[in-house]
């Protein structure tokens, strides 16, 4: 059974990429260099899974539930030359990401903490990384008019998200200014 999120469809590409400057956030939520290996929840695109890729050796794993998602992030690891992008269609909300526990640096789960079981993703998450691995969130801002998103009714609030991770095993849960690149998102990061 294919569990698809609610209110989870991709608008256009080009449209989608107005709303982030994704090489930006990265650096703030990941740093400039990563080591070790990062899995994404959900690539789309790739907006946030290049960036991520060409700024760890090691291999991100960009995870997603629809084909042609996955096609457009394999067509671009090839043609960025980015080796170390292993893109994979998945429901990792059903069976969550296939990757080995601890074998994670990062995790990044962006714009997917509306779905219907929050805490079991951030878990899934909790499980693939190693301690001391860091968790990183962005979602849609609820406190402002955005022009895409899912309905203000299932968004999650900053405090809502902080208190799912701390439910789900994470720690040291701190904001993430994004508002010079990401204006109508807000951002967490944890530890393991």
């Amino acid at each position: 059974m294919n569990m698809k999120g609610r209110e989870s469809g991709m608008p256009d590409e080009s449209y989608w990429a107005s709303f982030f400057e994704a090489e930006v956030a990265i650096d703030k939520l990941l740093g400039l260099l990563v080591e070790g290996n990062v899995i994404e929840f959900g690539c789309g695109y790739g907006s946030f899974t290049l960036p991520a890729a060409q700024r760890t050796a090691g291999l991100v794993t960009a995870l997603d539930i629809e084909p042609e998602m996955v096609d457009c992030v394999r067509q671009k690891a090839v043609t960025f030359d980015l080796p170390n992008i292993q893109a994979e269609l998945r429901d990792f909300v059903a069976h969550g990401t296939g990757v080995a526990a601890c074998s994670q640096t990062h995790a990044m789960i962006f714009n997917l903490l509306h779905l219907e079981q929050p805490v079991s993703l951030l878990r899934e998450a909790y499980r693939t990384l190693q301690d001391g691995g860091v968790l990183s969130v962005i979602h849609w801002r609820s406190d402002i008019p955005t022009p895409r998103g899912p309905s203000l009714a299932i968004r999650p609030t900053p405090e809502q998200c902080r208190e799912w991770m701390t439910e789900a095993g994470f720690h040291t849960i701190e904001s993430i200014d994004l508002q010079d690149c990401c204006p109508f998102h807000f951002g967490l990061l944890a530890r393991r």
